[in-house]
């Protein structure tokens, strides 16, 4: 009775053994690949968005945004709207003027919301106001999404004013 009881402790503290794990290393130069699965976004690169000069068709009160705020500062912009009907981009090689659907009034949290629809494109942005001047300046993000479900979201830096 004393071996079985030995054996079972024995088999008892090595089914509990403890297993180490490797710590991370930040600083290596190594990187981390993940298993991505099939109904994952495609990269930003699916959808070509390019920029394109302060469209003329604007004349009055209007949001346009860029990448980033250096963009912005350079008038590289790659979404303009003319604060009610239409929007304008430049999706695959193609300057595109498409009907705005909804706009928020920007009087919730400061948030500001559109909704941007034809038969190949939905567009949403979002974005947070930073500071107000003479016009509202909102960093966000840009989702566009093909008819085919091709998806990508660019993150955006702009102003809407008049």
């Amino acid at each position: 009775m004393k071996y079985i009881f030995v054996f079972a402790a024995a088999l008892f503290l090595t089914a509990c053994k403890k297993e180490t794990q490797t710590p991370i290393d930040k600083d290596s130069d190594s990187t981390l690949v993940l298993k991505k699965d099939s109904i994952m976004e495609k990269p930003n690169d699916a959808i070509s968005v390019e920029t394109f000069p302060f469209p003329t068709e604007i004349k009055e009160c209007s949001c346009y945004f860029a990448r980033n705020k250096k963009d912005f500062e350079n008038e590289n912009y790659i979404y303009a709207d003319n604060a009610g009907t239409l929007a304008y981009m430049k999706i695959d090689g193609k300057r595109l003027s498409l009907p705005l659907i909804s706009s928020s009034d920007m009087e919730v949290d400061d948030v500001l919301t559109k909704e941007i629809e034809n038969e190949n494109y939905k567009i949403s942005v979002k974005g947070k106001k930073l500071a107000t001047e003479e016009a509202m300046l909102f960093d966000g993000t840009l989702t566009l999404e093909k008819a085919d479900g091709t998806k990508t979201v660019i993150p955006i830096y702009g102003e809407c004013g008049c």
